[in-house]
């Protein structure tokens, strides 16, 4: 028993790093011309500063996201766990081209996660970090809105929509889409999930122990004419493992298409 316990924990710690590097391509209702083809590279979840092969996972995806060179790069929260995970994440920052990020609920320490302490970003150049607020930016000639939820909203968001050629709405959370969708928002970005981080798997499927009932726990999602995208993550949080759920970064390719309802 004590070697099965030791080769899981193995495993866990190795998964932590382990990260998938993905594209997708996501029907985007009324897309510009213009912007069919638009790569979006979407992070999530760094939880830096607690030891973790997560931070390797982040290193990782960062240098992937420069070799890319997207058109814009979205970070949605969790950035940090801890205070002394802000000196790497200024410094990995500094290699995210076009960057717009968002903070989440373990950067102000709102969390169960008794390892997690609050750290005070009151900004991260050269990124811009939304909270409750957008900008509107131009991407390949047409005007994109960008905008960005603080966590401590998540039970009151303040609208935030407005016309443009595509808008996108950054969240922590994935329990926005609805409200994201009667705003008339093209493009969710979330996180907060991790994909389950800790999995039983099953045939057909696995059990997510920290979120067995979730709706959104990760890929894409659709509501009317909004398209979501939740992201693993990339870090861990309470424990550095990850069972059944890798870490991921996510380049986004938006297509002018139409897609159906419901998960694709």
């Amino acid at each position: 028993m004590g070697a099965i316990t030791l080769a899981c924990l193995a495993w866990g710690w190795f998964e932590a790093g382990w990260v998938r590097l993905r594209t997708l391509e996501e029907d985007v209702s009324s897309l510009p011309a213009e912007l069919d083809g638009m790569r979006i590279l979407h992070l999530s979840d760094f939880h830096l500063g607690p030891p973790s092969r997560g931070a390797r996972a982040v290193e990782r995806a960062v240098a992937w996201t420069r070799e890319r060179d997207p058109d814009l790069v979205c970070v949605t929260g969790d950035l940090v766990s801890r205070p002394r995970g802000e000196a790497t994440l200024r410094a990995l920052v500094q290699e995210l081209p076009r960057c717009y990020a968002i903070l989440g609920n373990h950067d102000l320490a709102i969390s169960r996660d008794p390892f997690s302490k609050a750290v005070e970003l009151r900004g991260l150049e050269p990124a811009t970090l939304l909270l409750d607020e957008g900008r509107m930016v131009d991407v390949r000639g047409r005007a994109v809105w960008i905008a960005g939820l603080d966590p401590r909203s998540r039970w009151s968001e303040p609208r935030l929509h407005q016309d443009a050629a595509l808008t996108i709405l950054l969240s922590h959370f994935p329990s926005v889409l609805d409200r994201a969708a009667s705003e008339g928002f093209d493009v969710v970005l979330a996180g907060h999930m991790h994909d389950g981080q800790i999995c039983v798997p099953y045939p057909g499927g696995k059990l997510r122990l920290a979120h067995p009932s979730a709706p959104y726990t990760h890929g894409m999602y659709r509501r009317a004419g909004t398209a979501m995208h939740v992201s693993p993550g990339l870090g861990t949080t309470f424990v550095p493992f990850r069972f059944f759920a890798r870490p991921e970064a996510t380049e986004l390719v938006l297509r002018a298409a139409a897609g159906p309802s419901g998960r694709v």
